[in-house]
């Protein structure tokens, strides 16, 4: 099961590229993770600044 982006998301960018595998891009004003590519290694988490990435 992928990583969940919550509502608390700022659109800031900052775990778009902390994605080893590209499955993090912007619809409308928040990020979202493709669940689809996600590895779930956690590299996204880390980044987010309100701590609006949670793992499965």
């Amino acid at each position: 099961m992928a990583h969940n982006i919550t509502e608390e998301c700022i659109n800031c960018g900052a775990c778009e590229p902390a994605c080893p595998v590209d499955a993090i891009s912007e619809q409308g004003d928040v990020r979202v993770i493709d669940a689809a590519t996600c590895t779930d290694c956690g590299a996204c988490v880390d980044t987010c600044p309100v701590d609006a990435i949670q793992a499965p």
